[in-house]
């Protein structure tokens, strides 16, 4: 089973004047699980429409824009925020929630959400279900006031905006669904690249996910290692890498990574992540639980003995013992070695 796709060649499933989607669930990339990924773009002036999703909490970063988000959840809770370039949010799953792009051109929004065939439920087509007379009721009036509303066919789901939403200075303000993701201080920075992350410790509201932004540099390697509960799902931002998975049956599987792919790791299958370029590598890291943890080669393979080591890889102690020993993995390493072919 394949690990990588070509995202960013998949033409967009959904079109509309005001913008696209492009989707990638478990019907077009088998290997997902619990995880599925879209992008959404938003052309000026255009919003998509106030939805829900059913079953998936909703991760989301935003690549390109600026973005005005409208949430309306559990105890009539409403936030309304602004998110631009670096900026990630989220959306409880049933949360009733609205996108629209103020800015002066095309905004870009990658999502991940915690299922890998997300239910959608769109305002236009669910209102538009119930009668005239139901919706009177509901609002105390004449059935006939609503016989001037369009029945729609299908969900408006990406529409052109009349006039903006206005919006007061509260949007400046904090809100616990938005974490700026690109201005927070480093988990882990070297010269080999940067570690920023948004889970559960330092952004309470993730229940079921968490994003990783990570830099490698030209001279930086992301050391083999797994995470022992969690699925991961990587999107290319920028740059070109390379990537190796191992899997149970013994095949390693090996994949050049381009701008625009995705990939996915089960859980605790071990990889890693190198640089061939000498401009950064930027990878966003979507994982399926809220405070992902890794094991890597550095901090693990020495906390056995050099002796059961070598056994075990049929070679000289010596081998093992010309090793440094840490006590916690390093994360990020330096390439001293010259790219494989």
């Amino acid at each position: 089973m394949t690990h990588h796709l070509k995202f960013g060649k998949i033409k967009p499933q959904d079109k509309y004047p005001g913008g696209c989607r492009t989707r990638a669930t478990k019907q077009n990339f088998p290997a997902l699980q619990n995880i599925s990924f879209y992008k959404l773009t938003l052309y000026e002036q255009s919003a998509r429409e106030p939805h829900w999703h059913a079953n998936a909490d909703e991760l989301g970063y935003c690549l390109k824009g600026k973005l005005l988000i409208s949430i309306y959840g559990n105890k009539n809770t409403k936030e309304t925020f602004l998110i631009e370039e670096g900026n990630a949010f989220f959306i409880p799953s049933g949360a009733l929630h609205y996108i629209e792009n103020i800015g002066k051109e095309r905004a870009e929004l990658i999502l991940q959400f915690s299922h890998e065939e997300p239910e959608d439920f769109g305002l236009s087509s669910v209102f538009g279900s119930f009668s005239d007379a139901v919706l009177g009721n509901t609002w105390d009036v004449p059935a006939s006031h609503f016989k001037a509303m369009k029945r729609l066919s299908r969900k408006a789901f990406i529409v052109k905006v009349k006039k903006p939403t206005p919006f007061s200075k509260e949007v400046h303000y904090s809100s616990p669904y938005k974490f700026a993701l690109e201005e927070s201080i480093p988990l882990l920075s070297n010269q080999g690249g940067s570690a920023k992350v948004a889970r559960h410790n330092v952004w309470p509201v993730l229940r079921k996910q968490a994003v990783y932004s990570l830099e490698l540099t030209g001279t930086g390697m992301r050391e083999p290692h797994w995470h022992p509960e969690t699925a991961e799902l990587g999107y290319v931002a920028k740059g070109k890498g390379r990537m190796s998975i191992f899997s149970p049956t013994g095949k390693v599987n090996t994949y050049i990574l381009e701008e625009g792919d995705i990939y996915f790791i089960p859980k605790a299958y071990p990889h890693h992540i190198e640089n061939l370029q000498s401009t950064d590598l930027h990878f966003l890291i979507f994982f399926d639980q809220s405070m992902p943890q890794d094991i890597g080669f550095t901090g693990s393979v020495k906390s056995y003995s050099d002796e059961l080591l070598s056994s075990v890889m049929q070679c000289n102690e010596k081998v093992f013992q010309a090793l440094p020993t840490y006590y916690e993995d390093l994360f990020i390493v330096l390439k001293k070695n010259r790219v494989d072919k």
